[in-house]
């Protein structure tokens, strides 16, 4: 059975995934899962941890449920890795100000092997998978998440819709003179946990 555990379900994974009899959508809290002790094989976590505010339970949450010598994958990113060019630095760093907001923890992955120790678990792989787009167009991550950033930040930190506006434009001019640069690192975590005496 797969679970995903949101505060919103994603519409299109309801569209690829609700007819499959294998799946099943559900909400819960990080925290205080609806499962029993070692209800599940492995576990897939991506883009979660660091909205939640307290790791360390959710992270022993997730072990609980775990079966001895079952899995966990954690894909969290570390905002601090954000590297994006612009010609307005000040216009830069109070649109990224105003979207540290958007998450609890936006530097997770740098402690995160150290809190799935704490939580039970035995690390067996870490990987980095950067998000590099030297171009600015339809198909690329970049694009995308500039877009998400830009509608975020309005009314946050003082930044208004004028200059949200301003600033996305801005890497449509960079685009298309060829200086359109971003780059964001996600960060992959495989844990074990360990068979019972």
């Amino acid at each position: 059975m797969v679970h995903e555990f949101a505060l919103t379900i994603p519409r299109p994974s309801r569209r690829r995934c609700g007819g499959q009899s294998w799946t099943e959508f559900q909400r819960a809290d990080a925290t205080k899962l609806p499962y029993s002790d070692d209800s599940f094989d492995a576990a897939v976590s991506t883009q979660v941890y660091e909205y939640v505010a307290d790791v360390p339970t959710a992270l022993a949450e997730l072990h609980r449920v775990i079966r001895p010598v079952g899995r966990a994958v954690i894909v969290d990113t570390d905002y601090g890795s954000l590297v994006i060019h612009t010609e307005n630095e000040a216009r830069m760093e109070l649109v990224l100000s105003a979207w540290s907001e958007h998450f609890v923890h936006g530097s997770l992955p740098r402690i995160l092997s150290r809190q799935l120790r704490d939580a039970g678990f035995v690390i067996r792989h870490r990987d980095v998978i950067p998000m590099f787009n030297p171009e600015y167009h339809d198909n690329t991550y970049g694009k995308r998440l500039l877009g998400i950033m830009a509608s975020f930040v309005v009314g946050r930190k003082g930044v208004s819709q004028q200059q949200a506006d301003a600033w996305l434009s801005e890497f449509t001019e960079l685009g298309k003179q060829g200086k359109f640069f971003f780059s964001l690192n996600r960060y992959v975590f495989v844990a074990d946990k360990l068979a019972t005496a």
